[in-house]
């Protein structure tokens, strides 16, 4: 790791470290504005609960884990239950997930280290998290930001991917993204910059083919241009409550806000 003092260590974009502090909290508040509504999009009501989606949730949609938890999650109510599952039948709940096989075997350690080591309780510090089975950082941070209110960035592969486009990071190992991008935005905002971040990287900013002519931060990102530039073309990129026509989630709240309230006033 570089010995370099963060005022003058090199930026992925060649501007200055102030430079780009300014310009990923500047993005961060459009983003903010965009989607005030972003939230952890697996069903939880328990730290267990999202604890067990997020584990469920690798190399799979968050919506193909939510169809399967309200089965699982009333099978298996406490950790003391996951320990002592009978392995084929939570095989048969957790299979639409894919890797269920793994999966189920990362379930019944994970419920038996919580009984052992923590009198069944999820902890509320990463460092205690990170030593469960299946449980790695980012899934530690979903946990610690959302069921415990501790600000965490959780790197998925599309925060990852948006923090690289937008030039806030030249980094691919997810724990060097983490500390670049936290030193970027202040420590309260982790958790709702991951959730932005997530969201506009579903919605907006594809792998593939970025909506580039309808983005909030386009005069914000150095890589504008990489995707469709028209702005009807583009639109017709857009994903979930900003798809053309799609329905408001009721989740999200009783009426459109951000971007997806503009448009729908816009007629667009």
């Amino acid at each position: 790791m570089s010995t370099l003092d963060p005022a003058s260590r090199p930026t992925p974009t060649g501007e200055s470290p102030l430079a780009l502090t300014r310009r990923a909290r500047r993005t961060y508040r459009v983003l903010h504005d965009t989607y005030p509504y972003a939230i952890a999009e697996l069903d939880f009501t328990t730290p267990l609960e999202l604890l067990v989606a997020t584990v469920l949730s690798a190399q799979t949609t968050d919506v193909g884990v939510n169809k399967v938890t309200p089965a699982l999650f009333a099978r298996y109510p406490d950790a003391a239950a996951y320990a002592a599952a009978d392995r084929t039948e939570l095989e048969e709940l957790i299979r639409p997930t894919g890797f269920y096989r793994a999966k189920t075997d990362a379930l019944i350690k994970l419920g038996t280290a919580l009984v052992e080591r923590y009198d069944g309780q999820v902890p509320g510090r990463l460092k205690d998290l990170v030593t469960l089975p299946g449980v790695g950082r980012k899934t530690a941070n979903v946990v610690l930001g959302n069921a415990f209110g501790v600000p965490g960035i959780t790197v998925d592969t599309h925060f990852g991917r948006l923090a690289r486009r937008l030039g806030w990071t030249a980094e691919d190992d997810p724990v060097k993204v983490e500390h670049e991008v936290g030193a970027l935005i202040p420590r309260k905002d982790w958790t709702m910059l991951s959730h932005v971040l997530i969201y506009h990287g579903r919605r907006l900013c594809h792998a593939r083919k970025p909506a580039c002519g309808v983005c909030p931060v386009a005069t914000l990102c150095p890589a504008y241009g990489e995707g469709e530039t028209d702005p009807a073309k583009a639109r017709r990129l857009a994903k979930f409550e900003l798809a053309p026509g799609a329905p408001w989630p009721q989740r999200l709240g009783e009426a459109p806000s951000g971007l997806a309230a503009r448009w729908a006033e816009e007629g667009v």
